[in-house]
């Protein structure tokens, strides 16, 4: 062993010890987006606080593997200018990358034709009639503008099939709705909040710098820097209550935490499994009404692309999506790989009954029609059979919103991408980590 892991071992003995001793004021299970989020303000409220990490490594499905010169994250990851965006940028994290064109083409029936993103290329694309293209004009104006909480009681294919009329500007609604929260499951999927996701769409999006990784890192360095303790490799066990209030973290290896307020950021699942009498409490309706939202992934690492011009790419009668972060051009790429080498990822977008082999061969499919040729330029490909991209969403069946607080035990409160009150993805971890600390705080006023 190295004389760095050694020292790494050495202190992470040394603050195991030392927990068994201490009394946080906040102690946070999961050290993913959402945990290091909540630790941040916590310890910027003035809270001694810790978060304990299962994995060796922090940032959940937020990391990011580098093979071969290459910077993989587990799935492409984009970052809309919603509540996420804005906490990062308060907390003062350098978010360094670029926005991707607005030029993207559609898929139909195996023919690559221009999608309508901009005025230029809703004149020209030959997918809409010219009354689909009217109609299209006019919505893009009035999405701009409305609230889209208008629709939060109603499913994407109500809206879809009342509000639009054309048959070809509905199958691209649908590709766009189901591109921009992951989310393949129309009639359950509450329409405001995938609007509303749209309209952020609309303003452009951010792919970072080596991947989402360098996200995280600056996240459990601004942790580092306010005091929080950052235990990796500690995997919890039991969350330890007593007439109904919090006061202490079991973990799998005999440590015992003393915490007057726990805050679980795992999948509703987990949470369920570590808090005894679990069955008793909200966490129970939480479980049972969540409905996790998965994909397939392909994303491969090409020399160059034999169709430069084929960046993003909307299945629109298939549940699928291309895009190259690493594209080339203006405005610049991402810096994906070491040595410009592009790298390319595809989704299939899942229901509930998926099927890896399809799923595979789909996405080589779409690939052969997008970048033919693409085998002979191939350097490094990762697929990733089914990926977990949340572990629930707004949907028509859910029965309440969860968290912050998990009324039936005092001090107990959760957060994560499940836990989102009308937010989508990292937007919903980002807000709910917030949430959390504001209940615990006992205060209406905003997290300064």
């Amino acid at each position: 062993m190295s004389q760095n892991h050694s020292l790494i071992r050495y202190i992470s003995n040394y603050t195991k010890r030392m927990m068994k001793m201490d009394k946080y004021e906040v102690a946070i299970v999961g050290g993913g987006i959402a945990g290091l989020t909540a630790a941040i303000y916590a310890a910027k409220a003035g809270k001694r606080t810790i978060v304990l990490e299962q994995q060796k490594r922090f940032g959940g499905r937020a990391i990011t593997n580098k093979k071969q010169g290459l910077y993989f994250n587990l799935g492409s990851h984009a970052l809309y200018k919603g509540e996420a965006y804005e906490a990062f940028r308060e907390l003062g994290l350098r978010l360094e990358g670029s926005s991707p064109s607005i030029h993207a083409h559609g898929m139909w029936k195996e023919q690559i034709v221009p999608l309508p993103t901009s005025t230029t290329s809703l004149f020209q694309t030959p997918l809409l009639s010219f009354a689909g293209k009217f109609e299209l004009a006019k919505l893009f104006i009035k999405l701009r503008k409305i609230d889209t909480s208008v629709w939060d009681q109603i499913s994407i294919r109500d809206w879809i099939e009342t509000q639009l009329h054309d048959p070809m500007l509905r199958n691209v609604f649908y590709s766009l709705l189901r591109t921009s929260t992951y989310v393949l499951a129309p009639e359950l999927h509450a329409a405001g909040p995938a609007l509303k996701q749209l309209q952020r769409s609309l303003q452009g999006v951010l792919y970072l710098d080596k991947g989402w990784g360098t996200l995280v890192e600056e996240l459990r360095e601004r942790a580092g820097q306010l005091g929080v303790e950052l235990v990796s490799d500690c995997k919890v066990g039991v969350i330890e209550h007593q007439d109904q209030k919090v006061h202490s973290i079991l973990c799998q290896d005999g440590t015992r935490i003393e915490a007057l307020n726990v805050i679980l950021t795992t999948p509703p699942s987990i949470s369920h499994k570590l808090v005894p009498h679990a069955d008793q409490t909200a966490l129970h309706t939480w479980n049972n009404q969540s409905i996790p939202v998965t994909v397939a992934c392909l994303d491969v690492g090409l020399r160059q692309l034999p169709k430069p011009r084929h960046q993003f790419i909307y299945g629109l009668d298939q549940s699928i999506f291309l895009t190259n972060q690493s594209r080339e051009g203006r405005p610049r790429p991402a810096i994906l790989s070491d040595d410009g080498t592009q790298l390319i990822s595809l989704f299939k977008y899942q229901g509930p009954q998926p099927d890896a082999a399809n799923d595979e061969a789909e996405l080589e499919q779409m690939l052969d029609v997008v970048q033919p040729g693409w085998r002979n330029e191939l350097v490094i490909r990762q697929f990733l059979p089914k990926m977990t991209v949340v572990h629930d969403f707004p949907h028509m069946k859910r029965t309440e919103d969860p968290g912050p607080a998990v009324p039936e035990i005092d001090g107990l409160y959760v957060a994560g991408d499940w836990a989102s009150h009308g937010e989508l993805l990292v937007d919903a971890s980002v807000a709910s980590a917030k949430r959390a600390i504001s209940r615990l705080l006992n205060t209406r006023e905003e997290i300064k």
